[in-house]
């Protein structure tokens, strides 16, 4: 068990590595995605009457206006739509459930060894195995903290979307029933 255990360490250093890569990659995307949605609720905030959304929501707006006699095909897209949006929360979900548990591992790896050269008396040994411990911890928790944050910002986006999205139809349909009566 000792070896298998040693035998990780350094698939979780670079998993840690990779995912501490993909988060940063992920931040620099948020800020873009963020200040896209900023200047388009800028230009669209008239013709919603509030905050506007990003580049999908447009799409799909353009697609109940296409298929607005259909009603269940847009009672589709809105399905659709949320399926998608899920799928975008899907990589900041990931961060924050995998960024502590390789963590973890990172950290108790590396704490056998430590033991070992404690009970040897190799304190140069203890020393960098506690280095190592301490420093998968430290990574784990910040790729956490990124899928954290930046999931409960797009969940926000997602829900704000969903909802202009929802009204939109609704208008679509009521203003169809209306011209029908």
């Amino acid at each position: 068990m000792f070896w298998i255990s040693n035998g990780l360490l350094v698939p979780v250093i670079v998993l840690l590595l990779l995912f501490l890569l993909r988060a940063l990659v992920l931040v620099g995307g948020f800020f873009g995605e963020y200040y896209r949605r900023h200047s388009l609720q800028q230009k669209l905030a008239p013709l919603l009457e509030g905050d506007a959304a990003a580049f999908p929501l447009l799409s799909a707006v353009r697609q109940l206006l296409a298929h607005r006699d259909d009603a269940a095909w847009c009672e589709r897209r809105l399905a659709n739509f949320e399926v998608d949006a899920q799928r975008a929360l899907g990589q900041s979900r990931t961060l924050a459930k995998l960024g502590p548990m390789l963590g973890l591992m990172g950290t108790l790896i590396p704490m056998g060894p430590a033991l070992v050269g404690l009970a040897a008396g190799d304190l140069a040994s203890m020393a960098y195995n506690m280095q190592v411990a301490f420093a998968t911890t430290v990574v784990g928790m910040l790729i956490a903290a990124i899928g954290v944050v930046t999931l409960q910002v797009k969940q926000r986006w997602c829900a704000r979307d969903l909802n202009d999205l929802e009204y939109i139809a609704q208008i679509l349909h009521t203003g169809q029933a209306d011209e029908k009566a």
